[in-house]
């Protein structure tokens, strides 16, 4: 008790009646120091307690007068100046009474410093202005404090979206900016998917091989300008027969930028494995790498195989723009093999997609759009949209240019040079298409290769083709009409021979017979047969809508098969088969019975000409003779 009551003391003796301990006010304490010194300490001679004692303020004075004016019966405190124990001081009680009230103004100093301590812990400090002081008696409200949490967590909250919305936002626009990146990058020259192409194609690499090993085409000028970007305002369409060098000169054209500027890639039936191919020669990715993903978000590849296509072209068109700025002249995308898009419903869509961006890059000279097909029909489907469309016919190789390529080739594989006789006996059994003049070139004996592509071409024709007889089936009709169709074209097209004057040029070499579309269609009495013919590269359509053989080995296939003793003999029996079959099919047959007492029916047409009329018709029966009894 005594070191509590010198610490009470301690507050009380300080230098003014209002105590400041840091930015609390202690008014309220010092009202109770007045009391308690009239308690003396019992030392002996302690300057220090004789010095507390006698440091009393004029206040605590006045305060002490009024207390003792409201307590006339406290007797007072003095100190012994006997005491013999140092500080703290014990107290010595002037009489009985005194013991109550020393233990009451203790205990409400006591209670006062607990408080102050509480308060000084939790409450904030407002300063020592009486104006801001909060008592520290008053506890805050239990809504007050439903509120600091409320705030506290929305603050926290605030601050951990607008965070998140910070970051998601800055990768959003990052991931942006690398997906133009890596698409503007797929067109720097060094393109990796040129080399695989070239090495696919046969076609060298090196720049010093190319004179040695390529033929050029006259086309090849033209393939150049397109390529390079020279040519602009246009989007072509090349067309020609499997084998022909399309592919070829495309990446001859080009090997010789370095593949600058140009994207290239193989069409597919497949939408999915359309788009896959799309994106890997932009090397776009189609947000399938997008971080959304992670979070089981609903992300912008969750749609159809169209749709990305169509996302990926906004990409490039954006990429095109930048480039146009930079390099001046249009980005080149090639679509190979587009006869492969099958032709229904999806395959119309996708290519009026490809042909819509077509048309509009090529008005704004942004990107040239370059499609091959070996079909006739990807030209008629493009033809009914096209306004800015060019088409390239690709077709067999002239005989000196032909000859020539051969040479070069067996140059190559073998070293040998061949004689002029030599190489006129090939080309007379397979003609100037590339892809066989290459498999010729790497033979050994030649001649033989050239008799097994033409019976290659004619047993194909007969698997797909051949008729059945007289003796066929009628379940096989549907299937029999369509074979009987193509050997009638087939040989209609030797027959034409000997209308033509010539069927062979010694400068530009084979010509082989031909018939317009419109034609061939009615020699087949059938128009939806010639395109399936020309997707199974049976017959070929060319640019100006002639109908041939598909190549010359074709057509010396078609000359054997039609000189075969009994053809035509047999070809007719299948087709009078057909005929009967049909007629079976169209023929209604009528059995009346049930017919009594002389009955009848009459058939007649009906008066205007629409149906016939059966009319019934019964005797009359005999009038009963009277009876004459």
């Amino acid at each position: 008790m005594a070191s509590r009551i010198s610490a009470a003391w301690r507050i009380g003796a300080g230098k003014s009646t209002t105590t400041t301990t840091g930015h609390l006010n202690f008014n309220h304490v010092t009202k109770s120091i007045p009391a308690l010194a009239q308690w003396t300490p019992v030392s002996s001679g302690s300057r220090a307690g004789s010095a507390l004692i006698s440091t009393t303020s004029t206040s605590s004075s006045a305060a002490s007068t009024s207390l003792r004016s409201t307590t006339p019966s406290t007797p007072a405190i003095t100190a012994s100046s006997t005491a013999t124990s140092a500080w703290p001081p014990r107290l010595k009680l002037g009489s009985s009474g005194t013991a109550p009230l020393a233990r009451t103004l203790f205990q409400r100093h006591q209670h006062h410093q607990q408080q102050r301590r509480s308060f000084a812990r939790t409450a904030p400090r407002h300063g020592s202005d009486e104006n801001h002081h909060c008592p520290p008696h008053e506890n805050p409200s239990i809504l007050h404090k439903m509120l600091e949490a409320a705030a506290t967590s929305f603050a926290s909250i605030l601050v951990l979206g607008a965070g998140f919305s910070i970051a998601a936002y800055a990768y959003h626009k990052t991931y942006k900016h690398i997906v133009l990146q890596k698409m503007s990058n797929a067109f720097e020259p060094g393109d990796p998917v040129l080399d695989l192409a070239a090495i696919g194609k046969n076609i060298p690499l090196s720049k010093t091989a190319a004179a040695t090993h390529w033929i050029p085409r006259p086309e090849q000028d033209i393939v150049d300008d397109i390529v390079a970007g020279k040519e602009v305002g246009h989007y072509h369409l090349f067309i020609g027969d499997k084998g022909a060098g399309k592919s070829s000169m495309l990446l001859e054209a080009m090997r010789k930028i370095d593949g600058d500027g140009v994207a290239m890639f193989e069409a597919h039936a497949d939408l999915e494995i359309f788009r896959i191919r799309l994106g890997k020669a932009l090397d776009y990715e189609f947000h399938e790498d997008y971080i959304g993903s992670y979070f089981s978000e609903r992300g912008p590849r969750d749609t159809t195989a169209l749709l990305d296509i169509e996302r990926a072209m906004n990409k490039l068109e954006k990429v095109a723009l930048k480039r146009r700025a930079k390099v001046g002249r249009p980005l080149i995308v090639i679509i190979n093999q587009m006869h492969l898009i099958r032709d229904d419903e999806d395959g119309k869509d996708l290519i009026e997609l490809l042909q819509q961006k077509a048309e509009q890059w090529a008005a704004s000279n942004l990107v040239t759009m370059v499609f091959n097909s070996d079909d006739y029909w990807v030209y008629e489907r493009l033809k009914q949209l096209a306004t800015r469309m060019e088409v390239l016919s690709v077709t067999d190789l002239p005989k000196n240019l032909a000859t020539a390529a051969l040479r070069n080739y067996r140059q190559r594989y073998f070293g040998e040079n061949l004689s002029n006789e030599t190489l006129e006996q090939i080309y007379d059994r397979v003609g100037g298409r590339l892809n066989f003049l290459n498999r010729v070139a790497k033979s050994s004996d030649m001649l033989k290769m050239c008799d097994e592509i033409k019976q290659v071409e004619k047993t194909w024709f007969l698997n797909q083709c051949w008729i059945l007889g007289e003796e066929m089936d009628d379940d096989v009709m549907d299937q029999q009409k369509w074979a009987a169709a193509a050997v009638v074209l087939a040989t209609a097209l030797v027959d034409k021979e000997s209308e033509m004057g010539s069927t062979y040029d010694p400068v530009i070499g084979h010509v082989l017979p031909s018939y317009a579309l419109h034609e061939a269609q009615q020699i087949m009495t059938r128009a939806d047969f010639v395109r399936a013919l020309d997707r199974l590269n049976l017959f070929s359509i060319t640019k100006d809508a002639q109908v041939r053989a598909s190549s010359v080995p074709m057509h010396l296939a078609f000359r054997e098969i039609v000189a075969q003793p009994n053809f035509r003999e047999h070809l007719q029996a299948t087709i009078d088969r057909i005929a009967a079959i049909e007629s079976l099919g169209r023929t209604r047959e009528l059995v009346a019975k049930d017919l009594v007492l002389g009955g009848h029916y009459e058939i007649r047409r009906a008066e205007k000409g629409k149906g016939v009329d059966v009319k019934l018709v019964m005797p009359e029966p005999p009038a009963e003779a009277e009876e004459e009894e």
